[in-house]
């Protein structure tokens, strides 16, 4: 699934591609992907001929702005964007192609069509549609973290994976900043202590550094990542035998040794 990492990366793609170049065709070849009421023609008409701009990513979310409207895309468990050749073969889940007046192509691909494309025709619809998302987890700052964590009582993952409280994180990302803070996943996240939300803020910082700068989540061998679908996989820090669970209805996995599970 598209975490923070992985759509950091499509804005790389689209800012590569995409700013000072025009929309100069636009193909939709499943209009299952369009949403919030969005129609072939409309976005067509809301899109052809404008210049794009440089593009911005909130959490999970890629805006792709020009000088008019902005399309919101959001990648589900199977979306990504890719620059191609205007003459290279589209393939089978290249659900939107925008041709580019540089005979390159703008391709929304994604296989299931869980998410997909949104248009926001001004400013303030761009804010619309983001206004449930929390604070995206790149630059969360100390105290913003905090509030997150705040509130309700509730397991520590269920709260890294609650896009209005912290915008980007996915399955993976949460198990791999667990497993550098030694914070369990079923911890109650509101009982930390000031010293277990300053390990864990610091390694929500470590893990997204290095995993957008890869693109992606990397399956280090000194990182759990590499080791969590590996059969009786053992823990890349101390060795011992990596638990696998369900946290916050997600398959998770930590480490029984250096994440240990809270008294009571």
């Amino acid at each position: 699934m598209p975490e923070l990492s992985d759509v950091e990366a499509y804005r790389r793609v689209l800012a590569d591609c995409g700013p000072g170049h025009r929309v100069t065709r636009v193909e939709v070849r499943d209009s299952g992907v369009l949403r919030g009421g969005l129609t072939a023609r409309r976005l067509r008409d809301a899109v052809a001929g404008r210049l794009v701009t440089e593009p911005r990513r909130h959490g999970k979310w890629l805006i792709m702005h020009t000088d008019g409207p902005a399309l919101l895309l959001h990648f589900g468990m199977t979306g990504k964007l890719v620059c191609a050749p205007a003459d290279e073969a589209p393939e089978p889940h290249d659900r939107v192609l925008f041709g580019l007046d540089d005979d390159r192509q703008l391709r929304f691909r994604d296989q299931r069509k869980l998410r997909g494309i949104w248009l926001a025709p001004t400013p303030g619809d761009v804010d619309r549609l983001l206004a449930d998302q929390g604070p995206d987890a790149l630059g969360i700052s100390r105290e913003q973290l905090t509030d997150a964590l705040s509130g309700r009582p509730r397991q520590l993952k269920a709260a890294l994976l609650d896009q209005s409280a912290i915008a980007g994180l996915g399955n993976l990302l949460s198990d791999e900043i667990l497993w550098h803070a030694r914070l369990h996943p079923g911890r109650r996240a509101n009982q930390l202590s000031g010293e277990q939300r300053g390990r864990l803020g610091r390694s929500l910082h470590q893990v997204l550094r290095v995993s957008v700068r890869a693109g992606h989540v990397p399956a280090r061998r000194s990182w759990l990542t590499g080791h969590r679908d590996v059969t009786h996989g053992d823990c890349p820090r101390c060795g011992t035998e990596l638990a696998h669970g369900r946290y916050a209805g997600r398959g998770t996995v930590w480490c029984p040794r250096d994440q240990p599970a809270p008294a009571g």
